[in-house]
């Protein structure tokens, strides 16, 4: 522990140099536009629009078609493949990949058709025909999905149409309060987003249409897309013939100018890259040009380095430290700590092991985004833990486990046992590690440039270092580290930004409570949503009947002296969960509020999980921004630490020694060594894996993947725990049949995914109870497998 406190000591040092001589910096947008002159189209007229295709330009300019050149340095007529161009051809509009056009009868929309490259032209397929004309259309494209906004008889309606549909046709949707005609339409996210009469209307996925603020100019027709997760670009003008370009933050519903460009008589604007391309028409001519967003990489200064090196230094010192003071010729030393950890450090690792890098970083991200109804989990779960302390941690702890899946083997069936112990490392290798790598190594790349695989391959690679020596004692001890480290950044970060608030503590308040950032409780019985009744269901299934199989946890409790201690590890981990939540919850707030107020400081290109590391590299001074880095690291290297420990204990404990015969200690403790590291490089590469996919929120995928994963087997643990009843045949038919039917609910989107571990474990439980009464009841004796008091047969 001196080793500790010296370590803490020089972190400490090193960043008090630098708190308090900077503040919050900048003022100025942090990503302007970049423009990028492109020939002219030799044609002068009406441009109907421009289009991306195949990664080539097409204009069109009095219904004559022009394709940009490969080399960018001239333009080409292209002929239409039918003869001539769809009659009425009015707006041409897309996402960059496809590209339609509407057509207009009278000023009226009468049909869209898609407009596609073909060995004879430009190739035009009709949609079938709108169900109803309408006046002052505006198009969009999103997804799979065509959406025209306009007016029906003087009404506001938009309709839809899903190209990839098996049975296209149009939908109708309700059309905006407001009864001005749109100006433009955006599809972001979930949302429809309709500007009208100087108003930004949205329309949430439920149908409720709502105010979402007043536009500082005037839209320009038609020019609007979506950019990122969270923004809509617009052009807007704020003069006779200049246009500039904005942003509005979904979120904050805030307007952003991006500087650089000025747009100068624009009549065409169409999605390309990370910006837009955009015609005007000038002296006869038809001009054409790119702008897009310049998104750089905010490096870290030297006393930023000097902090995480000192970090990861001391992780690889405490690893080494036990390596070399430990004599492990025993897998207990190695996987439980030779049972001696403290009950207090225990409960710490408990907190750092439930607190990864999802807790850091897309925490905030959800209450940045949201509100704090996710937080309600924590509130619920404490009383969950109670449960757990008093009678399921004991229960296993006096059986003297290091695999927590042996208990299925003495209750039920050695095959139960292994059936249980696969599931549970496909479970966090799938939905744990992969995305608490992932997480930081997303954080990292923002802050300092190294690309994500290279900060993936990093953060795992020291983590495999540390765990791999030391053993369970280096995982909860450097666990302990870890916890103040990070939640000393969390707490600076917040009172950082409230400081430099320009009303301090009141706008805090006063911001967050308007927008409605401190909702906690939702009473609603909507089950596609994340409600009270969700959170209890969930406490009740994760934290209750699943906690005995949770391996990653229970190594912890394991690793006490005596059930009494290991009792009171979960008290203190109770303790710690609820002023630790309302630390990462509070930290997406003060986001929310820091945003909001300085919407220019804001990226609009990166994804919402990002806001944290942005703000941290942005803002933040030099050396707080290493600390803050570190604690980024230490949220995630906590929790990998424990599963690779954790799923190399299930390897080796449930797999190689029961299939390795008479297995020698020192082999078993090198087999140990050794499948710590395969695990961790398999989390690497999965997490790799992962980062080739645009996730909108991670912390939504963690839940639904642990849900699929992980519910069928954690019912096993209620019905050997809490039955007598239950036999090894009804429970295999259990976890199989309840596994089939929690993947029914998901291809079918039927509930919230919160609810999907609950009800794999519900189904595992029943499913598994009514098998069991065709078999015979078990005949050997069930004293210290259940809870009561009196376990036999009945």
């Amino acid at each position: 522990m001196r080793y500790v406190a010296m370590w803490l000591r020089a972190v400490l040092l090193a960043v008090a140099c630098t708190v308090g001589m900077s503040g919050l910096v900048h003022a100025d947008a942090l990503t302007p536009l970049r423009s990028d002159a492109l020939p002219p189209v030799p044609a002068s007229g009406t441009v109907q629009g421009l289009a991306t295709l195949d990664g080539r330009v097409l204009a069109i300019v009095d219904g004559k078609a022009w394709l940009l050149d490969q080399g960018k340095a001239a333009w080409a007529p292209l002929p239409w493949a039918a003869g001539g161009p769809p009659g009425g051809l009015a707006v041409v509009f897309g996402d960059g990949a496809r590209a339609y056009a509407t057509q207009l009868d009278a000023g009226r929309l009468s049909g869209v058709v898609r407009l596609s490259l073909g060995a004879g032209g430009v190739e035009v397929r009709p949609l079938p025909v709108p169900p109803e004309p309408l006046s002052e259309a505006r198009p969009a494209f999103a997804g799979s999905s065509v959406y025209i906004a306009g007016l029906s008889n003087g009404a506001p309606r938009i309709w839809r149409f899903d190209a990839d549909a098996t049975q296209p046709a149009w939908s109708s949707i309700e059309g905006w309060p407001s009864r001005a005609a749109a100006t433009s339409l955006a599809v972001q996210g979930a949302g429809i987003f309709v500007t009208a009469g100087g108003s930004v209307w949205r329309r949430s996925p439920e149908g409720v249409w709502t105010h979402r603020g007043d536009v500082p100019g005037t839209v320009l027709p038609g020019m609007a897309r979506a950019l990122g997760q969270a923004n809509v670009l617009y052009l807007v003008a704020d003069a006779a013939d200049t246009a500039h370009a904005m942003t509005y933050q979904v979120v904050t519903q805030s307007w952003a100018r991006l500087p650089g460009v000025d747009f100068v008589k624009p009549v065409a604007m169409a999605p390309w890259q990370a910006g837009v391309l955009w015609a005007s028409g000038i002296d006869g001519r038809t001009a054409v040009a790119s702008a897009q967003v310049q998104s750089g990489k905010l490096l870290l200064r030297w006393l930023d380095w000097l902090v995480i090196v000192v970090y990861l230094a001391g992780m690889i010192g405490i690893g080494l430290y036990f390596y070399l003071r430990e004599k492990r010729n025993s897998t207990s030393s190695f996987f439980v700590g030779g049972r001696s950890i403290p009950f207090w450090a225990a409960g710490i690792s408990l907190y750092a092991a439930n607190t990864s890098s999802i807790s850091f970083i897309a925490i905030p991200a959800k209450a940045f985004e949201s509100n704090w109804q996710y937080m309600t989990n924590n509130l619920i779960a404490v009383f969950g833990l109670m449960f757990v302390a008093v009678w399921i941690v004991p229960l296993l702890r006096r059986l003297d486990l290091m695999s927590v899946f042996s208990y299925l083997e003495t209750r039920f069936h050695p095959a139960i046992r292994m059936i249980a112990s696969a599931l549970c490392i496909l479970t966090q290798l799938g939905s744990r590690m992969s995305v608490i790598l992932f997480l930081p190594a997303l954080a990292i790349a923002t802050i300092t440039g190294i690309s994500t695989t290279l900060s993936v391959i990093l953060m795992g690679g020291f983590t495999i270092v540390y765990t791999a020596m030391g053993g369970m004692k280096a995982v909860i001890w450097t666990d302990v580290v870890q916890v103040i480290v990070k939640m000393g950044g969390a707490i600076f970060a917040i009172g950082f930004i409230i400081w430099h608030l320009h009303g301090g503590m009141g706008e805090f308040v006063h911001t967050a409570m308007a927008d409605h950032k401190f909702h906690l409780l939702d009473f609603s019985f909507d089950l596609t949503k994340a409600t009270v009744w969700g959170f209890v269901f969930l406490v009740l299934f994760d934290v209750v009947l699943t906690f005995p199989k949770d391996q990653v946890l229970m190594q912890r409790t394991l690793s006490t002296p005596s059930d009494r201690e290991a009792g009171r590890s979960i008290w203190a981990f109770a303790a710690i969960m609820i002023p630790g939540g309302f630390v990462f919850y509070m930290i997406g707030t003060a986001l929310f509020v820091y945003y909001k107020a300085h919407p220019e400081r804001m990226n609009p290109l990166l994804p919402i999980d990002a806001t944290f590391p942005l703000f941290i590299a942005a803002e933040l001074p030099m050396g707080v921004t290493g600390l803050i880095v570190a604690g980024i690291f230490a949220a995630a290297m906590a929790t990998l630490s424990g599963i690779m420990n954790s799923v190399a204990t299930l390897v080796s404990v449930d797999f190689y020694e029961r299939l390795v015969k008479n297995p020698s200690p020192k082999r078993s403790v090198v087999f140990a060594e050794v499948s710590t590291i395969a695990v961790g490089l398999v989390g690497i590469g999965l997490a790799l894996l992962l980062s080739r996919f645009d996730v909108h929120s991670l912390f939504d995928v963690s839940i639904e993947l642990a849900g699929l994963l992980g519910g069928g087997f954690a019912g096993a643990y209620t019905l050997g725990m809490f039955t007598r009843r239950a036999n090894s045949p009804g429970v295999a038919i259990g976890i199989a049949g309840s596994t089939a039917l929690t993947l029914v609910a998901w291809a079918f989107r039927l509930v919230h995914p919160y609810f999907y571990l609950a009800i794999s474990i519900f189904l595992c439980i029943v499913i598994g109870y009514v098998a069991s009464l065709f078999f015979p009841a078990p005949t050997r004796s069930l004293k210290g497998l259940t809870i009561h008091r009196e376990s036999r047969e009945g």
